[in-house]
Order: structure tokens, then C-alpha cells, then sequence
């Protein structure tokens, strides 16, 4: 039990639903703020894609390779580890990610391969979402749960409004993505 607990415990007696936040050492708090600067201030504030994805990762955000991040973007840095973004995925100017709300038990956000997100999107997960491989997202669209792979979604809330069809393998060997 570590000292912020404690200090929960003895300041609130009876309650016995400790907040996430009282569970964590005092250099995990003291990390915690470092990094939520790192991610709200730094980060989308770097005119280069290169180290906007080095502070990202350094925050502990799983990024793959090839992957574009537009300036302004916010990554849920409160579970880190809960959003997952795939090898050549593009997302672009001011796209939101919240993996958790007030009261909310933290869900993840995986975007598979090849995927792209449209300026100022916002995914929202009260659930666990998944964008597929080869899915386009609409500029501006909400999107609140899953997508599934080669389709193009657009809306509030977002909606499949077509389907790509690269789905045969012999037409994804041709396209070499």
C-alpha cells in the first residue's frame, strides 16, 4: 500500500473505492504529471511528425512504424497503454482519443494497419474499439465503437458508408501495403 492510499484511507474512512489515481507510488504520480505535460503541452505542439512519435512513445503509448500523427492530436495519456496504433496508420490534424471518461473503467483503442483518420475526429471508447485495416474515418466524425476493416465511416455518430473491398488476400498482394 503506498503513502497516497494511506493518506485516502485516513481521509475518507468507510469509502473503500480507492480512485486509480491514490494507487500509485509518489514517483508514479510525480511521473504521471511529467508525462501529462510531455503529452498536453510537448507533444502536439512539435512541428516534427519524427519527435511528436519519440515523445509518444517515450510517454508509453504503443506507435507502429510508418505512422503519422497530425499537430494538436490528444492521446489519452491516463492509460497510455490502452491505445494502440498499427503500422502505417495516418491521423490527422486535431484528432481526440479518450480511452476513459469520469467514472468510466478505461477501454482500448486499437487502429489496425493502413488506417486513416480525418481532421478533427474523435474516437471515444465505452467500449473496447477497433478501427480495421484499411478503414477511412471522416474528418470530423465520432466515432463510439468498432469499424470493421476496408470500409469508409463518416458521421456523428460515425456510420459505415462504404465498403472498400480489398478483402481477398490476392488483392491485397497487389496492392503491397
Amino acid at each position: 500500500m503506498g503513502i497516497l492510499e494511506i493518506y485516502y484511507r485516513l481521509t475518507h474512512p468507510g469509502k473503500t473505492n480507492i480512485p486509480y489515481a491514490y494507487k500509485r507510488s509518489l514517483l508514479g504520480e510525480a511521473w504521471h504529471i511529467v508525462r501529462k505535460f510531455i503529452c498536453q503541452n510537448i507533444a502536439p505542439n512539435c512541428v516534427t511528425n519524427f519527435m511528436r512519435i519519440r515523445l509518444y512513445r517515450l510517454c508509453g503509448f504503443k506507435i507502429g512504424k510508418n505512422v503519422f500523427i497530425g499537430m494538436k492530436c490528444y492521446l489519452d495519456d491516463v492509460f497510455p497503454e490502452n491505445l494502440i496504433i498499427e503500422d502505417n496508420v495516418g491521423i490527422s490534424y486535431g484528432v481526440y482519443f479518450s480511452c476513459h471518461g469520469r467514472k468510466q473503467n478505461a477501454h482500448t483503442i486499437t487502429i489496425r494497419k493502413n488506417a486513416h483518420i480525418g481532421f478533427r475526429a474523435g474516437i471515444l471508447a465505452r467500449q473496447d474499439i477497433e478501427i480495421g485495416e484499411l478503414c477511412m474515418i471522416g474528418a470530423m466524425s465520432l466515432v463510439n465503437k468498432s469499424i470493421p476493416a476496408d470500409t469508409t465511416a463518416v458521421g456523428v455518430p460515425c456510420k459505415v458508408v462504404k465498403d472498400i473491398g480489398y478483402r481477398s488476400a490476392a488483392e491485397l498482394a497487389k496492392l503491397k501495403v
